[in-house]
C-alpha cells in the first residue's frame, strides 16, 4: 500500500511526529501504527528505506513527500 493510502489513517499526533522528525529513525510504536493502517515495511514499496539495527527509515522520496505534506503542499501521487 502506498503512503498516500495509509497516511490519512494515522492518528493526527502520529502524522505530526513524522513531520516534525522527518528523516529520523521511526520508533517501533509508530511503525506498528503504520502497519496497522496498511503500510507494510516488508513490501518494498517506494516509501520504504532502510530497516536495520539502527531502526526503520523512510526512503529519500518518502522524506520529500512528508516534507511537502508538512509544508501544506499536495505531493504528487506515486
Amino acid at each position: 500500500m502506498s503512503i498516500e493510502q495509509w497516511w490519512p489513517k494515522l492518528k493526527p499526533s502520529t502524522r505530526d511526529w513524522l513531520i516534525e522528525n522527518n528523516g529520523d529513525a521511526v520508533p517501533a510504536e509508530v511503525l506498528d501504527e503504520i502497519e496497522a493502517a496498511g503500510g507494510s515495511v516488508a513490501s518494498g514499496a517506494w516509501w520504504v528505506g532502510e530497516n536495520g539495527p539502527a531502526g526503520f527509515y523512510f526512503s529519500d522520496e518518502a522524506i520529500d513527500w512528508i516534507e511537502a505534506v508538512g509544508n501544506g503542499e499536495t505531493p504528487d501521487n506515486r
